[in-house]
């Protein structure tokens, strides 16, 4: 017989009952899937942002005309200011500019400024950091506030509303 050399038992190997956590690997994968899908969505919901934006303008810019378009039907002048409309409630309140988060608008008075001071009202064009923002052509400025031939275009912002007398 050959000799026989002892033979230690091979450690064993704890069991693993249960999975504590993920590889690095797995954390990467999923860090990477994250961000191509963030690439994919982002520009897409802030797209959807600025629409919105553009449509509640276009709603604020519609309700104060036909208000001061009342207002000049039933006096027979336009109204002074914006205020005067809340005062005389055909507004509740002036409506803020959504891109700009504030109730500032351009006043556009009459050629004759017998007949009052705010003909028409127009958007700043200026974003929330006061820089002109973008339409969606991708053109910088907005096309509303180009200047008028008849009136003159004054930038004001609503700081206090007037309270209705109930």
């Amino acid at each position: 017989m050959t000799p026989h050399t002892p033979t230690r038992p091979m450690p064993k190997r704890p069991e693993r009952r249960s999975r504590r956590g993920f590889t690095l690997m797995e954390l990467v994968v999923v860090m990477t899937l994250i961000g191509l899908l963030l690439t994919v969505a982002l520009p897409r919901y802030l797209d959807a942002l600025d629409r919105g934006k553009e449509k509640v303008l276009e709603r604020n810019l519609t309700l104060m005309r036909e208000a001061i378009d009342h207002y000049y039907g039933d006096t027979g002048r336009y109204p002074d200011r914006l205020e005067d409309l809340v005062a005389k409630r055909y507004l509740r309140a002036i409506p803020p500019d959504p891109f700009v988060e504030s109730p500032t608008w351009v006043v556009i008075a009459p050629s004759d400024l017998t007949l009052g001071g705010v003909i028409d009202v127009d958007s700043t064009g200026n974003d929330s950091n006061g820089r002109l923002r973008k339409t969606r052509a991708g053109t910088e400025g907005a096309t509303a506030t180009q200047p008028v031939a008849n009136g003159s275009r004054i930038t004001v912002t609503v700081t206090q509303q007037p309270d209705f007398e109930r």
